[in-house]
């Protein structure tokens, strides 16, 4: 039997997830939802099979919609999530998750005890590119991992209800989390506000994690180029991943440091363990080797995060974008705006 699925919001992602919901096996359309009625109109005729409604209590209330997904203002995301939670229904939100941890860890109850499924739209979990990244670095194709940095520029986009933090770093932070199988523990980041007063178009945040690894991204709607890159600097190789190069999504590069036995005489045994008393008895020296460009088989992102959406609601299984991974990015981002608020100090994630 299929998943009866209302979708609410038709503004710049909605018609995204219309698309694909209408795409995915074993998922029904069935609803479209959004206070402007010329909005439902557009749509309407493309998805003929679903009803058109501006009130959200009828999406509510109709007993054959089994599911719901959100692409609505972040302001709305806790009061819509939590009605159709409520109303026993599984609920997929457009990231981010809520505007508070505790907002967040509200919905996560209120969808273990009704039994329902909850999930956060963090479509790069579902990147090929992304996964295939991860992969490297669990087979220590690396080495050991020293920092990584981000960069998410654009010129436009430009949004008034939140700002570029909680706007775009949802996906880098999903993203690092993922690869390092950890979140950070503590962030510092400084925002400035270029376009309108109070909202920050430009971030800079650094993130520090659990192993010691460091990350910094630099977020950014004022940028004369679009980029969506990101960058690993291991002790083995390094690697870059940029989304926006369909042809060269995974770069990597073995290049790295080799260190070597200084030229002073030194214990043999310390040399062939790989111990070093002191800086004199060993020198960095530079290494460059092949640039690979591994083949990347790319299915759409948002049509695998929708199917793992309906197979969580059929099978009863966690999906990998599920409300915990929601709650964790949303405390990064409280502690980040926390830190923008003191002027870059150290905030802890708790």
């Amino acid at each position: 039997m299929a998943v009866n699925v209302a979708l609410v919001g038709l503004g710049y992602w909605g018609p995204n997830l219309a698309r694909t919901l209408a795409s995915v096996d074993g998922a029904a359309l069935r609803m479209l939802c959004d206070v402007r009625s010329e909005r439902l109109t557009r749509f309407s005729t493309q998805y003929s099979q679903a009803q058109t409604t501006t009130d959200y209590q009828e999406v509510l209330r109709a007993s054959d919609i089994n599911a719901v997904v959100l692409a609505t203002p972040v302001h709305t995301h806790f009061e819509l999530a939590k009605a159709a939670l409520e109303a026993g229904k599984s609920v997929l939100v457009e990231k981010p998750l809520a505007q508070t941890s505790a907002q967040c860890q509200k919905l996560i109850s209120l969808a273990e005890r009704n039994n329902v499924t909850l999930m956060v739209g963090h479509v790069f979990l579902y990147n090929a590119a992304v996964r295939k990244v991860k992969e490297y670095i669990q087979r220590g194709e690396l080495g050991q991992i020293y920092y990584i940095y981000s960069q998410r520029l654009n010129l436009g986009q430009v949004r008034q209800d939140v700002n570029a933090l909680w706007n775009f770093s949802p996906h880098d932070l999903s993203i690092l989390s993922y690869w390092l199988d950890a979140p950070p523990s503590r962030v510092m980041a400084r925002g400035y506000s270029y376009l309108q007063p109070g909202i920050e178009d430009v971030v800079f945040m650094t993130l520090d994690f659990p192993s010691g690894i460091g990350a910094n991204i630099h977020i950014s709607w004022l940028d004369p180029q679009k980029v969506r890159r990101m960058t690993i600097v291991g002790s083995e190789k390094m690697l870059v991943y940029d989304d926006v190069n369909a042809d060269a999504r995974i770069m990597l590069y073995d290049k790295g440091f080799t260190k070597q036995p200084a030229t002073k005489a030194v214990d043999p045994i310390t040399v062939s363990l790989g111990r070093y008393e002191t800086f004199a008895e060993f020198q960095l020296l530079t290494r460059a080797g092949d640039l690979l460009i591994p083949k990347v088989s790319f299915t759409e992102p948002l049509k695998l995060e929708c199917e793992d959406f309906i197979q969580s609601i059929r099978t009863g299984q966690r999906p990998l974008a599920d409300g915990y991974e929601g709650l964790q990015v949303v405390k990064t981002l409280e502690a980040a705006q926390a830190s923008m608020s003191q002027h870059g100090l150290g905030v802890p994630i708790g």
